[in-house]
């Protein structure tokens, strides 16, 4: 399954982003679609506090499922 990033996709970093204290699989939330492929991803501790909010490409980004896939 390849599916579109969209608003709001629950999302984890593929690459460290050490310039700004994130390391590869922080978790985050797309907050909105800036251009094609790109996206501003907020990211936030345990108790909700913001620790970044970045765009970021689709390439830098991979999506979190929580249900598994149906059989088709």
């Amino acid at each position: 399954m390849n599916r579109q990033i969209k608003l709001l996709d629950v999302v984890a970093l593929t690459d460290d982003l050490a310039d700004r204290k994130l390391r590869r699989g922080q978790v985050g939330t797309v907050v909105e679609d800036l251009a094609p492929g790109v996206f501003e991803v907020e990211f936030t501790d345990n108790d909700g506090r913001a620790l970044a909010s970045l765009p970021l490409n689709a390439t830098q980004l991979m999506i979190l499922f929580y249900e598994p896939v149906e059989a088709a």
